[in-house]
């Protein structure tokens, strides 16, 4: 079915099947209007070749929280903080918390599915041909999950675990294999999930982790992640580059692009001119940079159009 299949006025009630999700995480939004629908649909319609930029707001819908949303952020709600890089690096009591609390919170973690959002992304790249790139800040693997085919982690991935010393790799569901049997007496229920699978749990309990080792070498295990202090490996920021540069338009969802990693791919747009988009629910660091932007949720909007 072509774009222009879009039903005009399409009953409201229809949209009741997408949702489907954890409004727990999603900020207070408005009803995308029909004029939003129809810059969006003219935005995609007019547009060959789209680098999609995604952030954490497109995963709320799936349950899994964002940083900065007014109210529901993880910011706002508990004055969270991620892990740095050299802090994880250098100090055996953080790697041994991080994993602890990796260890507890992957579980629910892992089982969060994709929601209308990537698969509207999904269905743009793969049957409407209008999406050559998804660059995602997420590092929980849900565009995948949905079938799109062209995905750069900018941040990493949590499924993905590597050694500091010998670079070996390794699937971070056989990590969580390894934590069991290290640590048979540990746990702890948590419905708490967050952006990077991290979670509470007491000091107390904390001290008894072991946290996992390289089978290689005996050496440091991290997630696969870019943490905060950290640099996108610049190979990947060249794949970035040069994937946004083979594009027409930049459409960002469910992002803030507060975090330079994110910024400068709106800079590289504006620079060389592309058409640049914006569906993200509260102010984003490039609103006034960009001459369309709709404040809406985009697990409603996008489903509407695609």
């Amino acid at each position: 079915m072509g774009m222009h299949s879009f039903v005009k006025n399409i009953p409201r009630k229809l949209n009741n099947i997408y949702r489907t999700y954890s409004s727990q995480f999603v900020p207070k939004h408005q009803i995308v209007s029909d004029n939003d629908i129809k810059l969006l649909r003219n935005f995609i319609d007019n547009s060959q070749k789209i680098l999609v930029l995604t952030g954490a707001g497109i995963s709320t819908e799936s349950g899994i929280p964002d940083y900065r949303s007014a109210e529901v952020g993880l910011y706002e709600k508990r004055n969270y903080k991620p892990i740095e890089h050299m802090q994880f690096c250098s100090s055996f009591k953080v790697r041994q918390r991080y994993w602890a609390r990796n260890y507890i919170g992957w579980f629910n973690f892992s089982q969060c599915q994709p929601n209308a959002t990537h698969f509207a992304i999904k269905n743009l790249e793969v049957n409407n041909k209008k999406v050559s790139t998804v660059v995602t800040q997420n590092v929980d693997n849900l565009h995948k999950k949905a079938g799109s085919k062209n995905v750069i982690e900018l941040h990493g991935t949590a499924y993905r675990v590597i050694c500091l010393s010998c670079k070996a790799t390794y699937d971070r569901h056989y990590i969580q294999e390894k934590l069991k049997e290290t640590n048979p007496n540990f746990e702890e229920i948590t419905d708490m999930v967050r952006p990077d699978g991290d979670v509470e749990i007491s000091v107390e309990r904390l001290a008894e982790f072991t946290p996992p080792t390289c089978d290689v070498c005996k050496g440091i295990l991290k997630p696969d992640i870019v943490f905060f202090g950290d640099n996108v490996p610049r190979s990947r920021v060249e794949l970035v580059k040069k994937q946004l540069t083979d594009s027409d338009s930049l459409l960002i969802l469910g992002s803030s692009v507060t975090v330079f990693s994110g910024y400068r791919i709106v800079l590289q747009a504006l620079e060389e001119k592309k058409n640049i988009a914006i569906v993200n629910i509260g102010p984003t660091r490039a609103d006034e940079h960009v001459s369309l932007k709709i404040s809406a949720r985009c697990g409603e909007i996008l489903p509407l159009i695609c």
